[in-house]
This record gives C-alpha cells, structure tokens and sequence, in this order.
C-alpha cells in the first residue's frame, strides 16, 4: 500500500532506537523525509545509517537535542521550523513503589513524557492548521488505561498523552490535521531486552522462559502472549501519518496485543 507519504517532512522524538527507530525506518521507508532526534551524536549517527540500510533510498537526517528541557525544544525549533508529521514517542520509565516516587522523579517523567509533546505541538501544529494538512501523533501505551501499580507515575503520564491528543483534536475541526494518541502495548524495545536479559541471567533460565512467564503473571490478559516488535506498532503509527486516515482524528488507537479487555 501506497501511504503517499513523498516529500512529507516527520519529526520523530526519541527515535534512536526501539519504537522511535521503527517508525522512524517505516515512514523513510514510505518516502518520507525523516528527522531522526536523540540526546548524542553517537545515537543520532547510528539510528540513521540503521535507517539508510533498510530505506535505501531515504535521506534521513538527525537533531541532537534534549527534548525533555525547555532549551532543547528552542534549540530544534531553530533548526527545524517547520514539518508535516510530529511523532510525540520521546519517553522513560521506571519501576518504583508509589512511596519511593519523589518530586524530582515526577517531574523527570513529566517533562519528558508530557511537557516534551506539549512543547513540539505547541509549536508546530500552528503551521500545521494554516497550511490545512498535518499529523501529530502520540505513542502513549496500555498503561494509559491500566495503570501499572509498580509504575503509577509512568501510567499517569500515558493517560495524559491520550488526553492531550483528544484535546488537541478538539482544535482541528474542519481542516485536513489530525492528533491522535497510539497504545502500545509491551514491546521488545531496547529497554524491554535489556530487562529481559538481565532477569534471564540472574535466574539462570532462559530469555524465552522470562517473556512466558510475564505473560503469565505480569500481563495475563495479554491475548497475543509475546512481546509486540517496534515494527508492529510503527505500522499503525505510519498508517496514521498518511493521507489515507484523514477520517481517523481525536482517537486512542490500541496496538497492545489485547491487554486491555474493555471494548470501548
């Protein structure tokens, strides 16, 4: 399928490796023009000569930037003043008891789950509305839904991406932009193996045995029973850049392999 995505400039934040790589690959892919973003010119580099290999054709080009600061937003903005897709995917997490969170832990996730989509919306969804197209997504998770109890400050932050992206919507009426928010469910992202290697290493037991076993115990609702690949859910997401889903605005789309079991 053709998602006509020729000379369409994408902004993915985050996107040196995991989901933010994949669907960065996929709309290069696509044929559009790419911005790759990370904290380091190494992670920059590299996600774009990974994203060369696979879009032969691609020109993807890279902004080292924090964009879980204020500075590091006005500092993309004055190299990249203008696009036509924004991929809200730049995000952390971290396990922790809901009495260990602190101040300072809240607003770490905060300013990077959150403030960092606000920001880049803020800024480039007025150019967006004037010249009548544009798409901005969010990669939120099912933890907007189900809050993990071994995580609530990751969760909170998940559910605000959706209703940013629903309230943003709101705004766009009668003209060719949509917002929406992507759930994504467990993936094999660069973090989620680490993880999974790590649990595998100290209990002496296979990597495939820990993946089954969190299924089993973590996330039993889980209807697909593996971890997703950053491939699966950047599927949904460039289908969602395209021009092709001009009548899907203000939606929270699931791509979390049935872990939410509520039909709405």
């Amino acid at each position: 399928m053709d998602l006509q995505l020729d000379n369409k400039i994408a902004l993915v934040s985050g996107s040196t490796a995991g989901i933010g790589l994949a669907i960065a690959t996929q709309l290069a892919q696509e044929g559009a023009s790419v911005i790759v973003n990370g904290r380091t010119q190494e992670r920059v580099t590299s996600a774009i000569d990974q994203i060369k290999q696979t879009a032969i054709d691609a020109r993807p080009t890279g902004i080292v930037a924090d964009l879980s600061t204020q500075a590091g937003c006005e500092d993309l903005f004055r190299q990249v003043p203008q696009v036509d897709i924004l991929v809200n995917n730049l995000g952390v997490y971290e396990a922790k008891p809901f009495e260990d969170i602190s101040d300072d832990d809240w607003s770490t996730i905060l300013d990077t789950n959150v403030l960092s989509g606000v920001r880049l919306s803020r800024y480039y969804l007025p150019g967006m509305k004037q010249r009548n197209w544009g798409r901005i997504v969010f990669i939120s998770s099912e933890s907007a839904v189900n809050i993990p109890q071994e995580m609530i400050h990751y969760g909170v932050t998940k559910t605000a991406q959706v209703a940013l992206a629903r309230g943003l919507a709101e705004t766009t009426v009668a003209t060719g932009v949509t917002v929406n928010s992507v759930l994504a469910g467990p993936t094999k992202s660069e973090g989620v193996e680490q993880f999974v290697q790590g649990l595998a290493t100290s209990q002496g037991i296979d990597p495939a045995q820990v993946e089954q076993d969190f299924f089993k115990q973590v996330r039993p609702s889980s209807l697909l029973k593996r971890f997703a690949t950053p491939e699966e859910v950047a599927a949904m997401v460039a289908f969602v850049c395209s021009p092709l889903s001009s009548a899907t605005n203000g939606a929270a789309l699931r791509v979390e392999g049935g872990v939410v079991r509520s039909i709405l």
